[in-house]
């Protein structure tokens, strides 16, 4: 996908977006493979409704894509998104612990 210039209103929502670790660290996960929510909860070791809330957000800004499978709901990096280039550019300027991103066993197994 070809880079876009984002307006400076635009450019600040996001950048407010991925400026909380959790979702920034989320994304970089995204760049590599698809997660489900109790993957984020047990990474991150945070409430479900709380991974939820930073989901949603990330959501709502067409920054990732939910698919449902079953009774388990799967998140990804939306390839699509007017501001796929933008994060793509912000993660991968920023250093993840490797371990934090690994997923040891998928949902309902």
């Amino acid at each position: 996908m070809e880079a876009v210039l984002l307006d400076i209103e635009k450019a600040s929502t996001i950048l407010k977006l991925v400026g909380d670790k959790t979702r920034l660290t989320m994304l970089a996960c995204l760049t590599e493979q698809e997660y489900c929510v109790c993957n984020f909860v047990d990474m991150f070791e945070l409430s479900q409704p709380a991974i939820s809330q930073h989901l949603k957000k990330l959501k709502t800004m067409g920054i990732i894509n939910e698919t449902k499978r079953a009774q388990w709901v799967y998140y990804s990096l939306n390839t699509e998104s007017e501001y796929y280039s933008f994060i793509k550019d912000i993660i991968r300027h920023v250093s993840i612990e490797e371990s934090c991103c690994s997923l040891e066993e998928t949902c309902g197994t």
